[in-house]
This record gives C-alpha cells, sequence and structure tokens, in this order.
C-alpha cells in the first residue's frame, strides 16, 4: 500500500510563529505569501483538493481561506468553476497608483501638520528596520522580498498614522494592499537602475524635517518610478493592452 505523502507546510508551527489564532489563518497567509511572491501566478487555477494535501487541512479550510483571499481582491472565482490568482494588468496598476498619490499625499500633509513626538518616533523605527533590510537588497533580493514587503508598508504607514481621516486611511490601505503584487515586481527587477533605499531616506528626512511640499512631491515621484519599472516589465505582455 503506498505511503500517503506528507503535506508540503507545516501550518501547526507556521501558526505558532507566525502568531495565527486559527489553521484558517495560517492557510490564509501562507497562500497569500504564494500568490504575492509568484509562487502562484497571475491567472492560475486554485484546486481546492491540491491545496488541501498540500497544507493536510480540509477543503472548508482551503475555501474559506480562498474566501478571504477574495476580500483582498487576490483571488477571484468562476462560479461553479472554481478559484483563481486574480489578474495583474499595467493598467490596473496605473489606476491603483494614481489613487494612491492622491490619498497618500493628503494622509502625510495632515500627519505632517498634527503628528506629536510619538508620531517621528514611530517612522524612525519603521525606517531603520526598513533600511536594514534595504541593505541586503543589492545581494539577495529574492530572499528579502517577503520581509522588505511588510517593513515598506510599515514605513509608510508610519508616515500617514497621524491623518485623523480614519475613512482617508481605509480607501488608502487597501489601494496599498493592492499594489504589492506589482511593489514586489519592482523590487527584484534588476534591468532598471533605481536606488529605492535613497528614495526613502529622501522622504524620511523631508517628513521629519516637516516640509509637507517637499515630502508630497517625493512620495509622487517615487511611486511614479515603480510604475515605470512596472510598464516596462509588461513590454511585449498582452496584459500591458489591458
Amino acid at each position: 500500500m503506498p505511503v500517503a505523502e506528507p503535506p508540503l507546510y507545516d501550518l501547526a508551527t507556521a501558526a505558532k510563529n507566525g502568531g495565527a489564532k486559527t489553521m484558517i489563518e495560517a492557510v490564509f497567509s501562507r497562500l497569500r505569501e504564494d500568490i504575492l511572491s509568484g509562487r502562484h501566478q497571475p491567472g492560475e487555477r486554485l484546486r481546492v483538493e491540491q491545496l488541501r494535501k498540500e497544507f493536510g487541512v480540509g477543503a472548508s479550510t482551503i475555501r474559506e481561506a480562498l474566501s478571504r483571499l477574495m476580500s483582498e481582491s487576490l483571488v477571484t472565482t468562476e462560479g461553479q468553476r472554481g478559484f483563481r490568482v486574480s489578474a495583474v494588468s499595467l493598467q490596473d496598476f496605473r489606476d491603483i497608483a494614481e489613487m494612491r498619490k492622491i490619498l497618500e499625499t493628503i494622509a502625510l500633509r495632515s500627519s505632517i501638520e498634527h503628528g506629536d513626538d510619538d508620531w517621528e518616533a514611530g517612522i524612525v523605527a519603521a525606517y531603520h528596520r526598513l533600511s536594514k533590510v534595504e541593505e541586503r537588497l543589492a545581494d539577495k533580493p529574492d530572499d528579502v522580498a517577503s520581509e522588505w514587503g511588510d517593513l515598506n508598508q510599515a514605513f509608510h504607514d508610519a508616515l500617514i498614522s497621524a491623518c485623523g481621516n480614519r475613512w482617508l486611511l481605509n480607501f488608502r490601505k487597501i489601494l496599498h494592499d493592492q499594489s504589492n503584487r506589482y511593489l514586489r515586481l519592482s523590487l527584484v527587477d534588476t534591468t532598471a537602475p533605481r536606488n529605492v533605499h535613497a528614495e526613502h531616506e529622501a522622504i524620511f528626512k523631508a517628513v521629519m524635517a516637516r516640509k509637507p511640499d517637499e515630502a508630497s512631491e517625493l512620495v509622487g515621484t517615487h511611486i511614479d518610478r515603480t510604475v515605470g519599472v512596472i510598464a516596462k516589465q509588461f513590454e511585449g505582455r498582452p496584459e500591458a493592452a489591458e
């Protein structure tokens, strides 16, 4: 009688180390990372039975995790035909970036106006952690992509954390989350010379100096440069026309 293959993922350990409260959360977190990192490609079909075997959990756990990923627009459903990784397109990212620039700069100006010492301390801490990872970007971008993604978001979150408009922050978070897959692409791209750390350093200094015009312009340029990198990666691909 053939011996069953062990699950690909040790979810019990992953849940413990990641602080996940339930197995559903552990599966959700792992699948989310697999999509953001490109292990599961845009448009790829996600078969519940295959994932169930990989994770060593029940089908209902997989479906619940996939449903949560749908709420983040990382997964789509085809009625009775199952689940797929959401497609990506250059136009989609351009639309995300355009709206993100508007909300990000409004939130940043408000934070610079109202931020206190605790706000500044949070930015300093987030920038320090991000800088430590960015020191390793040139040598091992693939190895630090996941960590960089989390710390990059933490830094940008810290910058606008003193904005008191919760609706603005909610919509801005949705846009930032949707940017993550594209941001990973720009990070590991080696064809377009770019010093991401220098961009973050300039933003950091302008914000700490309480210069809203300069900081807003730098953030806008920072986002535009990412669009440029993504555009080059989409050249010649069918998605570029979408």
